[in-house]
C-alpha cells in the first residue's frame, strides 16, 4: 500500500479507501462484509469510508463490529451526514440539530469516540451555510471529528465552505465526488478550486459501478450476481449499459494487458494519476476483489498510455461541470 496526504492537511491516508456503500447491511451478508474488511486490512488499507444513510445505519454498525479489535490509532474512519435517517422533519439535512444528533449516533454505531473525517453528504439548500459550518466546528472542537469534508459540492460551494471553515478555525480538507475515466465532471472546476484551497479528492465509483472492470460485454446480459443484474441496485449501472460504452471499455483490454494489469487495475491507476486525488474508494462483495484492486496501487501509467485511454473513452465520457450534483432538497 502507498499513502498520500489528504489535501494539504497533515492527515495521511491509504491510496485506496475501503467503502461500504450498498454492500454492508445490504448486498452482502455480514460474514462476507467482515471478510472484505479483513482483506483490506491485510492489504495495507487503513482508511474506511461509510455514511449514516448506508442501509439506514446498518453499514456503520457492520463496519464498527468489523474494526472493533483493530488498534484505533492505526486506522482512519470517515462517515457522512445529510440524507434522511427517519420520518421526522429534522431527521435530515445539515441543521445544527441534525448534525449534532447524527454524529453521536454514528459514533455509537461505529463503536468509537471520534472519526477522522466527518463529511456533508450533499449541499443543504434549506439551512444557512453559516449554521452548518458552525455545527461542524462544534463537532471538531468537541473532539468527535478531526477534519471536515464535503461530498458532491460544486466549486462555488466548496469555496464558500472553505472560507467559513477558516474563520471558524477548522480544516475543510476533502471533497468526495464521483470520478472515473467515464465520469470526469470535476476536472474543469472542482479540481482547480480544490487545488487552490488545499482540498483533496476522495473519489467514489472509480470503476463506474463496475463498468470499468470489463465484465459487462456488449450485446450480452449483465453477468449473474453482478450489480447490473441486481433488481435493487441495477439502476446505478444502467446509464453505462449501452453497447457504445461497453465496446470502448473492451478496447482497454489490450492496453491493460500490455501494462500487466486488468482493466479494473488500469482504470484505478488512471484515477490515481490525478495529483488532486488523495484516494479512491473501492467496494467489494468478495475478499479477492480487494486483493486484485490493490495491485493498482503505485502504478504510474506512461503518458502515452494515459492519453490512449482518454482517446478511447472521451466520446462516451461525461465531462460537463454542470453535471456536478446540484443543490438537493431534503425530500
Amino acid at each position: 500500500m502507498e499513502f498520500r496526504h489528504l489535501g494539504r492537511s497533515g492527515l495521511v491516508i491509504s491510496e485506496l479507501v475501503y467503502g461500504n456503500w450498498i454492500t454492508h447491511g445490504g448486498q452482502v451478508e455480514e460474514d462476507a462484509a467482515v471478510a472484505c474488511v479483513n482483506a483490506a486490512l491485510d492489504a495495507g488499507i487503513t482508511t474506511f469510508d461509510t455514511a449514516d444513510v448506508y442501509a439506514q445505519g446498518a453499514a456503520e454498525e457492520v463496519l464498527g463490529r468489523a474494526l472493533k479489535d483493530q488498534r484505533r490509532d492505526g486506522i482512519e474512519i470517515f462517515t457522512k451526514v445529510y440524507w434522511p435517517m427517519g420520518e421526522g422533519k429534522n431527521d435530515r439535512g445539515l441543521s445544527t440539530k441534525h448534525i449534532k444528533e447524527s454524529i453521536n449516533n454514528s459514533l455509537r454505531r461505529l463503536q468509537t469516540d471520534r472519526v477522522e473525517l466527518y463529511q456533508a453528504h450533499r449541499w443543504d439548500v434549506e439551512t444557512p451555510l453559516e449554521e452548518t459550518m458552525q455545527a461542524f466546528a462544534d463537532v471538531v472542537h468537541s473532539g468527535k471529528a478531526h477534519y471536515i469534508g464535503v461530498s458532491e459540492w460544486t466549486a462555488d460551494q466548496i469555496r464558500a465552505g472553505a472560507e467559513l471553515a477558516k474563520e471558524l478555525k477548522i480544516q475543510l480538507v476533502s471533497s468526495q465526488p464521483q470520478y472515473s475515466a467515464l465520469w470526469r465532471v470535476i476536472e474543469a472546476e472542482v479540481v482547480p478550486a480544490s487545488e487552490e484551497l488545499g482540498i483533496g479528492q476522495i473519489v467514489w465509483s472509480p470503476l463506474a459501478q463496475g463498468i470499468l472492470t470489463g465484465k459487462y460485454k456488449p450485446g450480452q446480459d449483465a453477468p449473474a450476481g453482478s450489480r447490473g443484474a441486481d433488481p435493487k441496485f441495477g439502476r446505478f449501472v444502467a446509464q453505462w449499459l449501452n453497447d457504445d460504452v461497453l465496446e470502448r471499455v473492451q478496447q482497454l483490454g489490450p492496453i491493460a494487458e500490455d501494462q500487466g494489469l486488468t482493466i479494473a487495475q488500469l482504470s484505478l491507476a488512471w484515477v490515481l494519476q490525478n495529483s488532486n486525488v488523495s484516494a479512491a474508494i473501492i467496494g467489494a462483495t468478495r475478499p479477492e476483489q480487494v486483493v486484485e484492486n490493490v495491485k493498482a496501487v503505485g502504478v504510474k501509467l506512461p503518458e502515452e498510455v494515459y492519453a490512449k485511454i482518454n482517446e478511447i473513452l472521451e466520446p462516451v465520457a461525461v465531462t460537463d461541470p454542470k453535471e456536478t450534483t446540484a443543490p438537493n432538497p431534503r425530500a
